[in-house]
């Protein structure tokens, strides 16, 4: 049996911010699902460490520098999958979003924070924190994780480590002397190592001291190569290009499913459809929107350049104009969240602007709107767009990363074979004229039950991708290769 140790820094439904705590949550058990004893490593957040004093226990006490660390043991709930969770009160133990303080901020001594957090998930992968458990392989997790390969690198019996590349325009940078307040050997400030620009890069120690790199679909892993998308690390992902695998995400299919989905007024599926139509009557109910039969668009996110915002509140009068609906759901910059809160109070009745997170809301949205909107400047892998093909919702996206990946266009595809909308250059009138071909589909009711029917046949489980995660595992641990 192949022992994994799987450190992130979120994990659903105690912690979550994005797409990475999902992964988390799902992507361990599809893995014990094929035999493997995987488990996961997670910062004690407050709430966490709350669920392992009720259902868990101490296991050990560490002292490394100077900190005090207990390591407690539980079990991820409804799973077979363990989780140690680093219980440093100094550094773990503060309310809200485990990253930024209450201003949006980023805690000031995240590096001090994650660093830790590496060197404990080392000394547990050397085999040295005093446990009766060691794993074969330890798989990392964007740049909150890198500096974890970087630790076990001189350690003679080390484990193999993946290093897995969530989002790359995250890469924890901060500056040289906080490098040199880590205790990092000066060996390290080099450009082919953790030096970036005069800054210390946490994803950079990944990428360089990982024996393989995967990212979260295919189409970004190509991406990330090219100056576009690279981020500035696109020479380093191209020197390790030998190294680097792109294998798509997938969805927990229980709880996204929409015949069994427990956040719903009304469950349906792919040949019963007609609560579909329920839901979004209640859905419009809920959100104070006109109950019609119009097109309502959907969207749920961060209110971030990144996710196409500005295309998106560009073109969104117009459609308002038109008759459109609008039911969005997120929290971020408040450059956009103002032109939307002014978008709802002129148009009431059409417009639904909820901030924050509610994540029974998203699942209504996801059910009972008719178009799911993903305008993404880049998306590594995206899982909104999947959960929206599953409930039958006909996702708007553009065509990079992993959106390219799972949404295939009439106009690319044909009909038979097609499952919603792209476009590909990166502006609003593409933006436009994409939701303007969906709009004339929807009008076109056996046009729109196709999109829909091969949206809602497809398979997004983790299960394909759980067994191409495996078999990376099983390579790795055949070679027994070492960076290069």
């Amino acid at each position: 049996m192949t022992r994994v140790l799987f450190a992130t820094s979120e994990v659903y439904p105690l912690v979550k911010t994005g797409g990475l705590a999902d992964v988390s949550a799902s992507l361990p058990q599809a893995l014990c699902d094929l035999g493997c004893d995987v488990q996961i490593l997670m910062p004690g957040y407050p709430a966490a460490l709350e669920t392992a004093a009720a259902a868990g226990s101490y296991r050990k006490s560490l002292r490394i520098g100077e900190y005090e660390v207990k390591l407690w043991q539980t079990r991820l709930t409804g799973t077979e999958v363990r989780l140690w969770l680093v219980d440093c009160p100094s550094l773990f133990d503060r309310p809200g979003n485990p990253y930024k303080n209450e201003k949006g901020l980023d805690w000031e001594d995240n590096a001090q924070r994650f660093a830790l957090f590496c060197r404990v998930g080392a000394l547990m992968a050397a085999g040295d924190a005093g446990l009766d458990w060691q794993p074969d392989l330890v798989h990392c997790n964007d740049w909150q994780t890198g500096l974890l390969p970087v630790f076990l690198d001189s350690c003679s019996h080390r484990p193999r480590t993946l290093f897995t590349i969530h989002n790359l325009a995250y890469q924890g940078l901060f500056s040289q002397q906080t490098f040199r307040s880590l205790g990092l050997s000066e060996s390290l400030w080099r450009w082919d190592r953790l030096e970036f620009h005069g800054n210390l890069c946490f994803m950079k120690g990944g990428l360089v001291f990982s024996d393989r790199i995967t990212t979260v679909s295919p189409g970004y892993a190509r991406e990330i190569q090219t100056l576009e998308f690279g981020n500035g690390l696109d020479g380093v992902l191209r020197h390790r290009r030998e190294r680097l695998t792109g294998i798509l995400n997938g969805i927990d299919a229980d709880v996204w499913n929409p015949e069994h989905d427990p956040e719903l007024a009304f469950n349906y599926r792919r040949d019963q459809k007609w609560n579909k139509a329920r839901c979004k009557a209640s859905l419009q109910e809920e959100l104070g929107l006109a109950v019609n039969n119009g097109p309502l668009l959907g969207f749920v996110g961060r209110l971030a350049e990144q996710k196409g915002l500005d295309w998106l509140t560009s073109v969104m009068p117009g459609l308002l104009e038109r008759g459109c609906q609008f039911a969005l759901l997120g929290s971020g910059e408040s450059r956009y969240e103002e032109p939307l809160r002014q978008m709802s109070l002129h148009w009431p009745g059409q417009m639904s602007l909820t901030l924050g997170f509610d994540e029974g809301l998203a699942h209504r949205i996801t059910a009972g709107a008719d178009i799911f909107l993903m305008p993404s400047r880049f998306e590594p892998c995206g899982l909104n767009q999947m959960y929206s093909l599953r409930y039958g919702t006909v996702p708007v996206v553009h065509a990079v990363g992993g959106l390219a990946d799972t949404v295939s266009d009439p106009d690319q595809s044909g009909i038979d074979r097609a499952n919603g909308f792209r476009f590909s250059k990166a502006d609003d009138q593409a933006l436009l004229a994409a939701l303007n071909r969906a709009l004339d589909c929807f009008g076109n009711p056996p046009c729109w039950r196709r999109l829909q029917d091969n949206g809602m046949s497809a398979d997004y489980s983790w299960k394909q991708s759980a067994r191409s995660y495996f078999d990376l595992y099983q390579s790795m641990l055949r070679a027994h290769q070492w960076p290069g």
